[in-house]
């Protein structure tokens, strides 16, 4: 039974019992039932405008799932293409589409730098934040060994 069903059936109630309206104690069970009518009303509306603020939730929801699939694409296809590329079995690795790129942190700032295999060959980079040299020391041959 709603809220608004149990106040008809209690104006029901003191209309059966032919309250005098006309006492103190009949004007004050008349106005308790009628503010609780005005309240069950409210609750309704409220109930109702809730129920619509989820389904437009939902379809907001969803709508950004699809935007998500064609920005970031499947989850579970990345990690099976992660897999597949040799650049991406070091945990450092943030792949971009065209090259593999990975992050290091400066250990003097302590700055996230992004650096591409062509950044990597070199062996030496600056910091773009505080200037420090960086050096890296790649050879292939401990990376194919360790695989």
């Amino acid at each position: 039974m709603t809220v608004l069903e149990k106040v008809a059936y209690l104006k029901g109630l003191a209309e059966g019992l032919k309250l005098d309206t006309e006492t103190k104690e009949g004007k004050l069970i008349s106005a308790i039932i009628d503010t609780l009518a005005d309240i069950a009303d409210e609750l309704d509306e409220l109930n109702e405008n809730a129920l619509d603020l989820g389904e437009e939730i939902d379809a907001v929801s969803d709508d950004l799932a699809d935007v998500e699939e064609v920005l970031f694409g499947d989850d579970d296809d990345d990690d099976e293409d992660d897999d597949d590329d040799d650049c991406c079995s070091d945990d450092d690795c943030c792949c971009g589409d065209d090259e593999c790129a990975y992050e290091v942190t400066c250990p003097s700032c302590g700055e996230d730098i992004v650096i591409d295999e062509a950044d990597l060959e070199t062996g030496v980079i600056s910091c773009p934040k505080c200037g420090e040299k960086l050096e890296f020391e790649f050879d292939e041959d401990e990376e194919e060994e360790t695989d």
